[in-house]
């Protein structure tokens, strides 16, 4: 009888877990959202996993025995509780399927109002607040000088989020 199981995977290797998964003819699933983070520099939307190393497949235990599926390349072993493989509900499963992918924002990221330092530059050690990126390597700050509020266009490297 099939049912839903979780696996743990090697670091790295999720992947490569699916693509052998899928070469036993066995169905894997790993939600995903999609994660906005500042990357050298340069603001990027990435695709990561909502449960990084985390796996879930279908299996029928009477096809495809546990051992086989714990030896597949990339997998490091099954979530249990005492002996036992932990089933995951198919509502839980099917409720995860349905979700469309979230964007979210990474913390480090700074949003509109956030406190930022000036790190590099001729502003260096000045606080700022962040106002709105500017492109995808430069984002405009609000500082005070003089008691003045000056809008500024700064290099996504030049500060960090306090």
């Amino acid at each position: 009888m099939e049912a839903w199981y979780l696996l743990y995977c090697k670091r790295g290797q999720l992947a490569r877990a699916q693509t052998h998964l899928e070469l036993q003819q066995v169905p894997s699933f790993s939600p995903s959202i999609e994660l906005e983070k500042i990357v050298r520099g340069k603001r990027t939307t990435k695709q990561e996993p909502l449960f990084p190393n985390y796996l879930f497949i279908e299996l029928d235990t009477e096809r495809i025995h546990t051992t086989t599926i714990a030896s597949t390349r990339g997998i490091s072993h099954f979530i249990r509780f005492g002996n036992m493989p932990v089933q995951i509900p198919f509502s839980v499963i099917k409720g995860l399927m349905n979700q469309p992918i979230p964007l979210l924002v990474h913390p480090d990221t700074p949003k509109t109002g956030d406190t930022v330092q000036i790190t590099e530059g001729i502003f260096e050690g000045l606080t700022a607040i962040f106002t709105e990126p500017d492109g995808e390597t430069r984002s405009i700050l609000l500082l005070n000088l003089l008691n003045q509020q000056v809008q500024q266009s700064v290099s996504n490297t030049d500060f960090e989020k306090r």
